[in-house]
């Protein structure tokens, strides 16, 4: 099945790398940082990874933290719910900004 996002593509992530890997270096360090267990399990971590790949619309991210979860012994309802959570605060975040809306048209006279 032929997609926009090629889901084998994930597995050439560390390539983006090739041209500063100095930098690719310190990404990975912070990013390992981030994901070690500390006030959050990492078995939360991967789901509030999991919400916010869903909130950005990553694909690759999707695939990779559902995955993360998975293995982390997150079930399909939890996942579930941080999705739908997710969706909440994206959803809630566009309405908001229909005071910005409200705020243009009253200054606009309408």
């Amino acid at each position: 099945m032929e997609t926009y996002y090629n889901p084998a593509d994930l597995g050439k992530f560390a390539s983006v790398g090739e041209g500063a890997p100095e930098l690719w270096k310190k990404f990975n360090e912070w990013y390992g940082a981030v994901f070690a267990e500390g006030a959050l399990t990492e078995r939360e971590k991967a789901l509030i990874a999991l919400a916010v790949a869903h909130a950005v619309q990553c694909p690759y991210c999707i695939d990779a933290y559902t995955q993360a979860c998975l293995e982390k012994g997150s079930n399909n309802e939890q996942m579930t719910e941080a999705v739908h959570v997710a969706a909440a605060i994206k959803g809630g975040a566009a309405l908001v900004h229909g005071v910005q809306m409200k705020n243009a048209a009253e200054k606009i006279g309408m």
